[in-house]
């Protein structure tokens, strides 16, 4: 099928990508001229694994092209997925369509007839029922059109994944024959993956839905990390008795400095003010208090670090493992180990912060900081260092080693995934949160 992606982001460039692989032929845009000339030559404009590979082969085959003509892009495509962001709106909690419809006022002079609009992002309840409506005042009178809604949920660091063996294709449609054609874009993938066809309105729901419970069950484990410390108990075995219970499940409850990154906290805060102009804000109350649990953990990290080196940053060297919000990506937005850095910083202290990918864009955040590209160096003559992202490489690291060049062999795993009884060998003092 001929498909296009609007919007190239980190959701769009994969999208296209992946498309592509699956054999359609996709034309993708952006408003960002420089961000397209770069895919145009098989540059990823952020790190994840494979999609350089997936560029380039898309590329080479010809199955792939970027344009900066909205143009084009309408009078190319059957199915034209919308990928452009829904940050969250700087005086308040919602999320700001503003781009969004932005990409359908452009498009809507430029569709065939027999089209489908489906949209990607993340959005509140309602937008594709808006969308629809503003399509259909403003498109050439006779030419047919549908909306639909075709959610992502893609890990970063694991996307490209996500995208060829997802767990479920979700979409939303209001006709048969919009339904008919995202099934056909999606038919390599449906041998092995399930099809969920619904109306417009739960397609949107299921997306930030999914976002809000993986976000409560982190903040409840972090929670319950906070009563281990106060009662002397292990949040780890606690997460262990959690994780045997069959209707539970043991992932996401991993104790530690919380979420961050560019969906889940402003996905819960959307979604909450959302109901909350909808006249339901009490049903979604408790997701304020997961965004305060999990903020509040960024803070007690700090606190305990305090604390570490003696009741004051003023003059300690500190080493910082990790600088993006998770690893397997260079996503450094709303990370909560780049903010703990940045705190001790501000404290007084001497920080030294490596990272495998997020140095570059950890700087333009917080220029200030000391950026090194070696464990080795950021550990030097360190009063304490401090585990904040979880990176394989970081657990690769032989402690005795590291040791031998910090000034006190005290770690503050903060991720709770270092081998602590292999560091205790080796000499060192070994905090966690939550124990």
């Amino acid at each position: 099928m001929r498909v296009s992606v609007i919007g190239t982001g980190y959701l769009g460039a994969v999208h296209a990508a992946c498309m592509a692989e699956l054999g359609h032929e996709v034309l993708a845009t952006d408003v960002d001229v420089a961000r397209l000339e770069s895919l145009s030559v098989g540059r990823a404009p952020f790190y994840e694994e494979g999609l350089p590979e997936l560029l380039d082969r898309g590329l080479t085959t010809g199955r792939l092209r970027f344009t900066p003509s909205i143009r084009e892009v309408g009078e190319f495509a059957e199915v034209h997925f919308i990928c452009v962001g829904t940050p969250q709106q700087p005086d308040s909690g919602a999320a700001d369509i503003r781009h969004i419809r932005s990409v359908v006022r452009e498009l809507t002079p430029h569709l065939r007839t027999g089209c489908v609009v489906a949209g990607k992002s993340t959005v509140p309840v309602g937008t594709a029922a808006r969308i629809k409506h503003e399509i259909a005042e403003n498109i050439d009178p006779g030419t047919e059109f549908a909306v639909a809604w075709n959610p992502e949920f893609l890990r970063e660091g694991f996307a490209v994944r996500d995208t060829l063996r997802p767990d479920r294709v979700v979409i939303g449609v209001e006709t048969l024959e919009a339904a008919d054609k995202l099934r056909a874009v999606y038919a390599p993938l449906l041998g092995e993956t399930d099809l969920i066809v619904t109306d417009l309105a739960t397609a949107e729901l299921a997306k930030v839905a999914a976002n809000s419970f993986l976000a409560t069950k982190i903040s409840f484990i972090n929670a319950m990390a906070e009563i281990c410390e106060v009662v002397g108990a292990d949040v780890h075995s606690v997460a262990d008795c959690l994780g045997r219970d069959s209707r539970i499940g043991r992932s996401f409850l991993s104790a530690g400095l919380g979420f961050g990154g560019g969906c889940l906290s402003k996905d819960i805060r959307a979604f909450a003010t959302a109901a909350e102009e909808l006249g339901a804000g009490r049903s979604l109350r408790f997701l304020r208090e997961v965004d305060a649990i999990n903020l509040r953990c960024r803070d007690r990290t700090v606190d305990l670090a305090r604390r570490l080196v003696g009741g004051s940053f003023t003059g300690r060297n500190i080493a910082v493992l990790g600088a993006t919000f998770k690893p397997n990506t260079d996503d450094v937005r709303d990370s909560p180990a780049l903010e703990v850095a940045a705190s001790v910083q501000s404290e007084g202290a001497s920080v030294r912060l490596h990272d495998p990918r997020g140095i570059d864009n950890a700087r333009e955040v917080y220029p200030a900081l000391n950026y090194v590209h070696e464990v080795g160096k950021a550990c030097e003559g360190a009063d304490l260092t401090l585990h904040l992202t979880d990176w394989d490489d970081y657990h690769d690291i032989d402690p005795a080693s590291l040791g031998s060049v910090t000034r006190c062999m005290s770690v503050l795993d903060a991720r709770n995934s270092l081998d602590a009884p292999r560091w205790r060998e080796a000499g060192w003092t070994v905090r966690v949160l939550g124990a």
